[in-house]
């Protein structure tokens, strides 16, 4: 059963006369009476009586006839709502985004769902350091940003997406150094960082003024979606997630140093400002459906 079925259906039923119907439909009058015949197979019952050419409507068209009409008024509505919510959600999202692989972030998933439901919305994505993520969202440079970070951050309203818990590696190499080896050793090792004010420099730094040190950082690496490479090929120690530290671990990439870890969560931050225009609705929407987050208007916190 098809819309244009419908239409014809109720167009031929409306003015009493096939011809008549063929035109207004801009169709040949065999193919408005093979729509009807399609859609009567389809209910399974005679929505006219034929005779000399003619079609008048049976008791089950009768019966189904306004039923039918409001179907295409439904139809029709949609259509109108639709065309005005495209019209108006038009324009370009500027989004930040952490150096992290974007399967983690579930950036393909919302791309796509941006495409679908809103194709006059031009994604654009920036990958800049928490800090300035936040700093550009809350001063209105961007437009929203995906972030990770071990707090909630200050002026922007935040939505917690997912917590995610960091390991401490090292190369096999420098795995058999340490096996003695403390907080003060591990420290001495050559480590890899991210550039000031990414998720990883903050998390790094925070883990190790715990205990009163600071790591011997012999790179800043700004793709952080691949320290996981460069801990394997032997360059130093890193912090990765716990998942892509357990599954290197166990391929023997590289090995994960005790217990240690440090939490931080992947949010989703607007402005205070902006966080009620359409489209920044729009997206918390399609990010509470990727992420199957029950609710998830109630957990933005300002």
């Amino acid at each position: 059963m098809e819309i244009y079925q419908i239409r014809a259906f109720v167009t031929v039923a409306r003015m009493g006369n096939l011809t008549r119907a063929a035109e207004a439909l801009s169709l040949t009058q065999p193919a408005v009476t093979a729509q009807i015949k399609a859609l009567e197979q389809s209910l399974g019952v005679a929505l006219f009586e034929r005779s000399a050419g003619k079609f008048a409507l049976a008791k089950a068209g009768e019966t189904l006839l306004p039923t039918a009409e409001a179907v295409l008024a439904l139809g029709t509505q949609l259509k109108f709502e639709a065309v005005k919510l495209q019209g108006e959600l038009h324009g370009t999202v500027e989004l930040g985004i952490p150096s992290e692989q974007v399967d983690f972030l579930r950036l393909g998933e919302l791309a796509s769902s941006v495409t679908r439901s809103l194709p006059l919305i031009e994604l654009q994505t920036r990958v800049l350091p928490t800090t300035q993520l936040v700093e550009y969202v809350s001063t209105g440079r961007l437009s929203a940003a995906l972030t990770i970070a071990a707090y909630q951050p200050r002026d922007v309203q935040w939505m917690p997406l997912r917590k995610i818990t960091y390991r401490i590696v090292l190369p096999n190499a420098m795995a058999e150094q340490l096996k003695l080896g403390g907080w003060p050793e591990l420290a001495a090792l050559p480590w890899l960082d991210g550039p000031h004010g990414s998720h990883i420099h903050l998390l790094l730094r925070e883990l190790f003024e715990r205990h009163g040190l600071a790591p011997r950082v012999v790179m800043n690496s700004a793709d952080q979606a691949n320290m996981d490479a460069l801990v394997r090929a032997g360059a130093g120690c890193a912090l990765l997630r716990e998942e892509l530290a357990l599954a290197g671990a166990k391929r023997h990439d590289f090995v994960i140093w005790g217990r240690a870890s440090i939490e931080a969560s992947l949010g989703f931050i607007t402005s205070i400002e902006n966080a009620g225009q359409p489209i920044l609705v729009a997206l918390i929407s399609m990010l509470q459906e990727i992420w199957n987050i029950d609710n998830l208007m109630e957990k933005i916190v300002a």
